[in-house]
Parts: structure tokens; C-alpha cells; sequence
């Protein structure tokens, strides 16, 4: 009987503090203007050297140049130090201005491929294809960073 009194007791006090958080957004918290764009991929564990390699000749260098355009603010590699866990063990991270950055524009995509030279088109098309056989994209998310006042 006590056991139950118990579970009571803190199933109740878990439904007061959710009903007892009423933050409202540019109050209690901002959201930034910026967006983040968050893919998780999971890599074979012996293959994140491989993978990282090809990165450095594809997707790096096409954010170097949108990053030189301005087109986006920055960009980022995360890998698990414990590789053969979880869903995902790479993160590729590039975060935008705002969400402006992201709708299409023909300018933008003209200056990106003017500075995309066909060498760096012809390097991608033969490396991109080589990542299916060592990794799966897990996820894709487009997120904003909150800051809690």
C-alpha cells in the first residue's frame, strides 16, 4: 500500500511541474535568428578516417566557398569518441544567417557554381557515391539555438 501512496506521490509531482512551466519565448527564452542545418550519419567504425577524407574533398569544399560567398556563417564535424555506439556517430553541422539563407536564389547559385569550378563538380560526382557503401544518413534537422533568460 505505501509502495502505491509513493507512485502516486511522484506521478502527481511530475504532472505539477509540467503544468507549473509556462516560459514564454522573447521572455523567458530568445530564439536565434540563425538556423543550424544538423544531419547525423552513422558511419561503419572502421571507416570514419575514409569517410572524413572524402568530406575534406566534398562537402568542406563546398562550404569553404558558400562560407567565401557568404552564403553561410560556418560549418562543423563532430565524431563520437565512442564510435560504434549509438544511432549516429558523425555530426555534419552548417549554420545559416537565418532562414532567409536557406530559400533558393539563382544568384547565389550562380556565384557558388562560378567559384565550383568543374574540377571540384568532377572530384565530387566520382568520391559521393563511395559513401554508401560506408555510411547511412541517420537523420536531417533544421534547428535553432535557444537561450534561456
Amino acid at each position: 500500500m505505501k509502495l502505491r501512496h509513493l507512485f502516486t506521490a511522484v506521478l502527481l509531482t511530475g504532472f505539477t511541474s509540467i503544468a507549473a512551466a509556462d516560459l514564454e519565448a522573447w521572455t523567458d527564452y530568445d530564439i536565434s535568428e540563425g538556423v543550424s542545418n544538423v544531419t547525423t550519419v552513422k558511419v561503419d567504425p572502421n571507416m570514419i578516417d575514409k569517410y572524413l577524407e572524402g568530406l575534406s574533398k566534398t562537402w568542406v569544399k563546398g562550404n569553404e566557398v558558400a562560407k567565401e560567398l557568404g552564403q553561410i556563417e560556418s560549418y562543423s564535424i563532430f565524431v563520437s569518441e565512442l564510435a560504434s555506439s549509438g544511432d549516429f556517430n558523425v555530426v555534419l553541422v552548417v549554420n545559416f544567417a537565418d532562414s532567409g539563407s536557406l530559400q533558393p536564389n539563382k544568384a547565389d547559385y550562380d556565384a557558388f557554381m562560378a567559384k565550383w569550378s568543374e574540377e571540384n563538380r568532377a572530384n565530387s560526382d566520382e568520391i559521393v557515391p563511395t559513401y554508401k557503401g560506408i555510411r547511412e544518413i541517420t537523420g536531417e534537422y533544421l534547428m535553432r539555438e535557444i537561450t534561456i533568460k
